[in-house]
């Protein structure tokens, strides 16, 4: 039988066991079986207090907000324009985490105030952060307070400008922080050195929601709400989780319990915006997880800020009217149709430029610039060209010799601190450790893909760019079971630093290999006596060369629902040929 030479397709790391000691305590503790202990001590949930937080998430775990720095600064300049009648306006990025981060907090200010309103710039014509023309307008409409959410923390100079003009600026953001702090009245993000708030990777839309959660607290301690009628904050965490998981937040702390609560309520769907959103992407009825999530709902909010205007996503999220949800759906669901296929020109036309570099393997950075392209389309470009080459990544828009480029990075390079190291070359960025922006010249584009592909070579061992399968535990066939896939749906919802599980089986033979749907490989697994379907999806190039075969497979457990049957079914990672 010739085997092709791409299998394994990735290059597998099984990781050993922490401490036999502690796993059986936690199996003993919350009954619990082996396998899942090991993936519990994989993540580094070593004690039963970290475990019990970790399986049952709650709102009462939630850290206090009044812990970040300058909390009760932002709290108590809101509460002032709130009763001496000031106008307010919520500036916000155009992005998912930026979107939900204005829905959250006018949702809620407007409950206390009129004098409320919200701004978010068109990525194209005006670009990321405050802006001093928009400044200006804000003051000839009588503006006296900012609060800037997902952006605002690199806008020293916006910010001393509004300030010189009189207007007061509250900064919720989560990016790193480059440089002195902005002149703002206060600048919350977690990320400040002086910040002892004990989580650091929250999303935007998680630094409002803690805010929210101190402004409420300080209203009702100052009797605001005469009777028991003070808003639910619980019922905000729908539109939170969409943040926080289309930022690629670590699913960890706060954020997991963000999406645990919050996917529930997508799940739910009584929100008319989320559920006419749910309807348009074919999910409606169906149970809500991170993936749903990733790959339905938040690409159709995203696409309003990419290619047309975000204030149609704000729109749907804030509507009360399932009429007017689905209107807004349905121009959320055209946009990311166009996206897609903007998208999918882009990404062809440079896989063809990779097809003519020789020796693209020894690239430890990928950079692309053309005029041609959108710039805001041009971040998923980069995490696709991540997903297939492994290579820290650059797509840069270029207009009148100006580049703006989004970046997206592999788990162990943190691209913020890669940039930073390249800023002689940068006209402008920012971002966080997978993903960022920069502004570029484009006579420097060249130097400066040289200059970042050094400095990955120099702080990335080179069998980290190979793509890796990370298996949590090797286990038996005859191991699955419905019990322990129940328990591993314990350990969603997964994402970025909570990766949904991955198992080992050796020497398994199989049978009846099928390609079915679009173009996916459907086998039946036997090891032992035991013997279960599997199901690896897009990889149906690989028919002839599996039939008969002997393997090692990387697999993660899950039923498969289907025509009102159950069944459990191997969703394939991997696998590694014997004979």
């Amino acid at each position: 039988m010739t085997i092709p030479k791409q299998l394994p397709t990735t290059q597998w790391k099984l990781k050993e066991s922490v401490n036999k000691d502690i796993e059986d305590s936690l199996s003993k503790e919350f009954g619990i079986y082996p396998i899942i202990s090991q993936i519990l001590a994989n993540r580094e949930i070593l004690d039963m207090e970290g475990a019990r937080r970790y399986l049952y998430p709650s709102l009462t775990d939630l850290h206090s907000p009044l812990l970040m720095k300058d909390m009760r600064k932002g709290v108590a300049r809101l509460l002032k324009a709130i009763y001496e009648h000031e106008k307010i306006v919520i500036y916000g990025d155009y992005d998912a985490d930026g979107i939900t981060s204005v829905v959250i907090l006018f949702k809620f200010i407007r409950q206390i105030t009129p004098d409320v309103s919200y701004y978010i710039p068109d990525r194209v014509k005006e670009g990321y952060g405050l802006k001093t023309p928009v400044i200006d307008k804000f003051k000839s409409n009588n503006v006296n307070l900012i609060i800037t959410v997902d952006c605002g923390i690199s806008d020293a100079e916006q910010i001393a400008y509004a300030q010189s003009i009189g207007i007061d600026t509250i900064v919720l953001d989560h990016h790193e922080i480059s440089g002195a702090l902005p002149p703002a009245v206060a600048s919350i993000n977690p990320n400040r050195e002086d910040c002892i708030f004990p989580f650091k990777e929250l999303a935007g839309v998680g630094i409002a929601y803690n805010f929210l959660i101190a402004l409420r607290g300080s209203l009702r301690k100052e009797g605001f709400w005469k009777k028991e009628d003070y808003p639910n904050l619980k019922e905000y965490l729908d539109i939170v989780a969409l943040g926080t998981i289309g930022d690629i937040a670590p699913l960890v702390d706060e954020n997991r319990i963000f999406a645990k609560i919050g996917l529930e309520l997508i799940t739910e769907g009584k929100r008319p915006g989320i559920k006419a959103l749910k309807e348009v992407s074919g999910v409606d009825g169906q149970t809500i997880d991170s993936f749903k999530a990733s790959f339905c709902l938040i690409p159709r909010i995203n696409a309003a800020g990419r290619i047309a205007s975000p204030l149609e996503a704000v729109e749907l999220l804030l509507t009360e009217n399932i009429d007017e949800a689905r209107l807004l759906a349905e121009k959320l669901d055209s946009h990311n149709r166009r996206r897609q296929s903007i998208e999918k020109n882009i990404l062809n036309e440079i896989l063809e430029k990779i097809g003519n570099i020789p020796d693209i393997e020894k690239l430890n950075a990928l950079v692309f610039a053309s005029d041609k392209w959108h710039p805001g389309v041009v971040g998923i470009v980069a995490s696709r060209l991540v997903d297939l080459f492994s290579r820290p990544t650059f797509v840069i828009s270029l207009k009148n010799g100006v580049g703006k480029g989004s970046g997206r990075s592999i788990s162990d390079f943190n691209i913020y601190k890669g940039i930073q190291q390249c800023a002689s070359l940068l006209l402008s960025y920012g971002g966080h450790s997978h993903a960022a922006g920069i502004s570029i010249k484009e006579n420097d584009i060249d130097e400066f893909a040289s200059l970042l592909d050094e400095i990955i070579h120099d702080s990335v061992q080179s069998p980290e760019l190979i793509p890796q399968t990370f298996i949590d535990s090797e286990c038996q066939l005859s191991d699955i079971n419905l019990n322990l896939i129940g328990q591993m749906d314990m350990l969603a919802p997964f994402g970025s630093k909570n990766p949904e599980p991955v198992l080992c089986a050796r020497n398994i033979k199989v049978s009846s290999p099928a390609i079915v749907g679009n173009n996916h490989l459907k086998m039946r697994l036997t090891s032992k006596g035991m013997s279960c379907d599997s199901i690896w999806f897009s990889m149906g190039k690989y028919l002839n060369a599996l039939t008969g075969a002997t393997l090692d497979v990387a697999f993660t457990p899950q039923i498969n629902r289907w025509n009102g049957a159950s069944d459990i079914q191997l969703k394939m990672k991997d696998v590694t040929v014997l004979s």
